[in-house]
């Protein structure tokens, strides 16, 4: 379906290649993964089966690619509408209507299909993705895990035989990832559509691969199976870690697969394991207080009634359905954002009521989509305007190379990687020092390297005595960086307690490893590899 014939794909001003000689075909009917660090040519690979990549990005490619028989270089991405169905990484930056059945029913306007086609489908699409209850509702008033499933609702339904995605499950919440997947695994099995998707969350991923591609990162791509390919790659799930400190062979890919094998090695496991975390929050003194938080957005209440204490040296993570209200709870404590009733108290200051500046200094946020908050043309003119906000010159430049050293001054901020777009707005918010710091969904876009540094980034903030909450849907990056797990649901906190209890307490949200090993209440490979040494 897929034919990749010795392709090179080079950028203007770039050292080398993005990615070299590339030689591979991808059959139909077959769901291929495409993995690597951030960086590593992931986007662009996929970008080059329906021609985005070079007809709209530009570059030079060379070589050939083939889909369907069509050779890209003379089928320019509206030739290849009918065959390919793509999702980018952004989802809203794609859609082109106001509201969600108009974005299902977009593309088959521009194929011309019968009106009588285009109403089945668009219905079984909101079925099939759990969006019927949206169908009038504004894009812009979705969530971002809600946004996502439109995009990929509206590739779907114009029926294409090969469907790229590129991170489809990053702002999803565990269950609606298990159902978007299963959704794409009923397409591969029962109507033989060819799907290629890069993912940096693997353990979601990896049980449906039939092939995994990997790009190590110098341009040059290995593929094969899932099993044998992961056993040396640079990038694996905590599942493959697991596996490979066990000695299992062939590694496991499932959960399911996994406990087949565990029994041997619980019985190696101390039934207590070591401390995963390390904040006393009875002791820590509290910096915030929320009581009351009411947020509406028309007539739609986001958030309802919500008490909420954060306390000095402590990582919360937030979690709960799309929807829930977290994003909305967010821009409520920082001051920002909507607050329809109750109250915020940061050290006696209300956060919304004063001034945008001083407001950072009691409350930083970075918001979903972290590029939001850069405007300047150079890495340098970000941090110099955090400067001119409230801090000493040079304070946001020494934070960012604490966070993410190497950045160099006249870079255009679009030009780094989402990794360091993040640690970019981090420095730039820190710079002030506010005493409460608050993520939505930071781990979007970064690789297991990426998110293992931003949770030793995290560890530095709560060490120095700032209160954290971090609104994720990563059930594994929470693992590894929160001591404390709040759940929201339709507007309401519903759960609030120490992360290794809310995080085992439901399978939607535990860990792999949790669940390999029950009931030994382990969380991480890093506690295992403690508790066997």
């Amino acid at each position: 379906m897929i034919r990749f014939e010795q392709v090179s794909i080079a950028y203007d001003g770039a050292e080398r290649p993005t990615v070299h000689d590339v030689d591979l075909s991808i059959d139909e009917g077959e769901l291929c993964l495409v993995i690597g660090h951030t960086g590593s040519g992931k986007s662009t690979l996929l970008g080059a089966i329906n021609g985005l990549v070079p007809h709209f990005t530009g570059g030079t490619l060379t070589g050939r690619v083939t889909v369907a028989g069509r050779d890209t270089a003379h089928h320019p991405p509206r030739d290849l509408a009918d065959l390919v169905g793509v999702v980018g990484q952004d989802p809203s930056a794609g859609f082109v209507t106001d509201t969600v059945e108009e974005e299902l029913a977009y593309g088959m306007e521009q194929l011309a299909l019968d009106p009588g086609v285009m109403r089945t489908r668009v219905e079984e699409t909101l079925d099939l993705l759990g969006l019927a209850d949206l169908r009038h509702r504004g894009l812009h008033e979705l969530s971002g895990g809600q946004q996502q499933r439109v995009a990929i609702g509206a590739a779907l339904t114009a029926h294409p035989r090969v469907l790229v995605l590129d991170e489809p499950t990053s702002a999803l919440d565990p269950t609606g990832a298990d159902d978007v997947l299963a959704t794409i695994t009923k397409l591969v099995h029962d109507l033989g559509v060819t799907v290629v998707l890069a993912e940096h969350r693997l353990e979601r991923v990896l049980p449906y691969a039939d092939r995994v591609i990997h790009l190590p990162g110098d341009g040059t791509a290995r593929h094969g199976d899932p099993a044998t390919l992961l056993t040396g790659a640079t990038v694996a799930p905590p599942i493959v870690h697991l596996g490979r400190l066990a000695g299992w062979a062939p590694l496991p890919l499932s959960v399911r697969d996994a406990r087949r094998h565990a029994s041997a090695l619980r019985e190696r496991l101390p039934s207590v394991p070591p401390a995963a975390h390390r904040t006393n929050a009875a002791t820590a003194k509290r910096v915030l207080r929320a009581t009351g938080v009411v947020v509406r957005h028309g007539p739609v209440v986001a958030v309802r009634g919500a008490d909420l204490e954060l306390r000095a040296g402590e990582v919360t993570a937030l979690m709960g359905r799309n929807g829930s209200g977290k994003s909305s709870l967010l821009w409520a404590l920082q001051g920002a954002g909507r607050r329809d009733g109750g109250t915020v108290d940061v050290d006696g200051t209300d956060p919304g009521k004063v001034g945008a500046v001083r407001a950072r200094t009691l409350v930083g946020l970075v918001p979903q989509t972290a590029t939001d908050l850069l405007y300047h043309d150079t890495v340098r003119g970000e941090l110099d305007q955090a400067d001119r906000d409230g801090a000493s010159p040079g304070t946001a430049r020494a934070l960012l190379d604490t966070i993410a050293p190497g950045i160099a001054d006249d870079t255009h901020p679009r030009d780094l990687s989402a990794g360091q777009q993040l640690a970019l707005v981090l420095a730039v918010q820190l710079a002030v020092t506010p005493r409460v710091v608050l993520l939505d969904e930071p781990t979007r876009g970064l690789d297991y390297q990426a998110k293992a540094a931003l949770t030793g980034t995290l560890d530095r903030l709560a060490a120095a005595g700032h209160a954290i909450v971090v609104a994720t849907h990563d059930v594994e990056f929470a693992t590894g960086a929160a001591d404390r797990v709040v759940v929201m649901a339709d507007g309401d906190i519903v759960t609030d307690g120490p992360a290794p209890a809310v995080l085992t307490a439901s399978p939607a949200f535990a860990p792999q490893v949790a669940k390999i090993l029950a009931p030994l209440p382990y969380l991480t490979v890093g506690q295992v590899e403690a508790g066997l040494a």
